[in-house]
């Protein structure tokens, strides 16, 4: 999260306000903060920490990195092997579920999908699809496919977080970086479905009758996206994604992988957690023992902490064990630890189920929060090794990773629905309806 700090480019000295953004997340939290270590207090006191436990929500900086890794040292400290560490990660799903109104999940309702404008590309297609999670929300995304439709592919969903664009066309699905390792991974031999985050893209306008699906307001935008029913209908999308990609003729759906950068790092590694059919997870500048994420889709329901658990996101996606997981950081946000302090802790847990070897991380001390062509690049060679494509379709003569067969398209090319394009009658239209609706599936 907190991409809305750093320029398009991503250099290093517009990188700056992200490390000041986390200072001021952890000032703000200072006054909530509550650690978990209780052995100094009194009983009255112990008691008045349950109770703070029971209603806090981790977000942002809620730790410092000192007190992110004295709580990994304490979670350690509960198993040391598969057999305590499996009714441990039971307990978790659950309570994750809970937080996020999603136990039990609410009734898988038609997708009533539409696949559409189809065009045809070096070695892969592209087409627009949306398709309803809950009846009347839809969720709007494009489906990169290999051309070979003569066998199955592994299938990748592709998630974005928050980066910020100066124009529709710059963020979300539609970015650069984003159309870019969609295509490539498609030309690999993956179908590839990238989508877009509660209210962004086609969905804004479901969230603001007024708004321009084609210029929308930053601001506003952002400020209906920051709620926490944010949080609950990404998970849901994303599992109903899945189930979208199960119906395609052509996916091979027991090798379903997940990427995304930042927030779409957490909607990576949430989903890996909760669902069981995510085969594959590629996490990017986001894995933190002391971060949570700065939006309330991240962070902004109990996922975390209730009266029944305690946990970080670094626990969370070890939770993707024993299957393969490419965990990428930088040395300039809260991922910069993760060579010594978090990964350590993750391939821990996979030596519980002798994985070692399935789990990865790739560090980039010189970079920054984002998901360029450096951290693509390793994220294609784990795909390849774990989901069976073909890395050889993407590589020049001199053995490189060479994106340049991936066509940009226009933001307006990729849309199933524009400003001057009616949403279908059954539309929701609003947060409350869309809580109300989400509310009603799950009773």
């Amino acid at each position: 999260m907190l991409e809305s700090l750093i320029s398009k480019k991503h250099n290093r000295i517009k990188a700056i306000p992200i490390l000041f953004c986390i200072t001021l997340l952890a000032l703000s939290c200072k006054d909530q903060k509550k650690t978990l270590s209780q052995d100094d207090l009194n009983p009255e006191e112990q008691d008045q920490g349950e109770k703070d436990q029971k209603t806090t929500l981790r977000q942002g900086a809620f730790f410092s990195e000192e007190q992110g890794k004295a709580e990994l040292d304490k979670i350690e400290s509960m198993y040391s092997n598969k057999e305590d560490w499996e009714p441990r990660k039971k307990i978790l799903k659950s309570e994750i579920l809970k937080g996020l109104n999603l136990s039990p999940l609410p009734n898988r309702t038609p997708l009533n999908a539409v696949i559409g404008s189809k065009r045809i590309m070096a070695g892969y297609s592209v087409e627009n699809v949306y398709f309803e999670s809950i009846p009347g929300f839809y969720v709007f995304g494009n489906l990169y496919r290999p051309l070979d439709n003569t066998k199955k592919h592994p299938a990748v969903l592709s998630v974005h977080g928050h980066f910020p664009g100066d124009n529709l066309g710059e963020s979300g699905r539609f970015r650069e970086d984003q159309q870019k390792r969609c295509a490539t991974l498609a030309q690999m031999g993956a179908a590839v479905f990238s989508y877009s985050m509660y209210g962004w893209g086609e969905g804004y306008r479901q969230l603001d009758a007024n708004a321009s699906i084609e210029n929308p307001d930053n601001d506003i935008q952002s400020k209906l996206h920051h709620v926490p029913l944010a949080l609950a209908m990404q998970t849901w999308n994303s599992i109903r994604a899945i189930d979208f990609l199960e119906t395609l003729p052509d996916v091979d759906s027991e090798k379903i992988a997940i990427t995304g950068a930042s927030g779409g790092g957490t909607q990576t590694f949430l989903l890996s957690a909760v669902d069981e059919r995510v085969s594959v997870s590629v996490p990017v500048v986001m894995v933190s023992s002391h971060f949570f994420g700065g939006c309330n889709c991240e962070s902004g329901l109990p996922i975390h902490q209730s009266a029944e658990h305690f946990t970080n996101n670094t626990e969370i996606a070890a939770m993707m064990a024993p299957k393969p997981m490419l965990m990428i950081s930088d040395g300039d946000d809260w991922t910069k630890n993760v060579p010594l302090v978090e990964y350590p802790f993750v391939k821990r847990t996979y030596s519980f189920y002798n994985a070692d070897g399935n789990v990865e991380n790739v560090h980039f001390p010189d970079g920054v929060h984002d998901y360029n062509y450096d951290k693509r690049t390793p994220v294609y060679n784990f795909m390849a090794k774990h989901l069976g494509l073909d890395i050889e379709a993407v590589k020049d003569k001199n053995g490189k990773i060479d994106e340049s067969k991936s066509q940009l398209e226009s933001a307006s090319t990729m849309l199933s629905y524009s400003d001057d394009t009616p949403f279908p009658s059954n539309a929701l239209q609003g947060q409350e309806a869309i809580d109300e609706a989400f509310e009603n599936l799950s009773k």
